[in-house]
């Protein structure tokens, strides 16, 4: 499912139109968005946690000539899902 997919059957769901729908959407994915870009994690209960992994440095080697390269550390965005949301995948 993409973001149009997502905009449409919510609106299927909550009979608001497209427009506010997609506004809606893009409200929330901006306010994750920068939630996690500030260092906060983003909980909803029942249904997951967004949050930010710290990566540590590491060697890695080309594929292709087989030279050893320094990866560096970095900053990665996880999504942990939540119990329900889990066993309502797993029926």
């Amino acid at each position: 499912m993409n973001k149009t997919e997502l905009v449409e059957a919510i609106v299927k769901k909550t009979e608001e139109t497209k427009k506010v729908t997609e506004e809606s959407v893009n409200a929330f994915l901006d306010v994750v968005t920068e939630a996690l870009a500030g260092g906060d994690k983003v909980q909803l209960v029942g249904f997951g946690t967004f949050e930010v992994i710290q990566r540590a440095a590491r060697k890695g080697k080309n594929p292709q000539t087989g030279e050893e390269l320094k990866i560096p550390a970095s900053k990665a965005p996880k999504f942990k899902p939540g119990k329900a949301l889990k066993d309502i995948v797993n029926k």
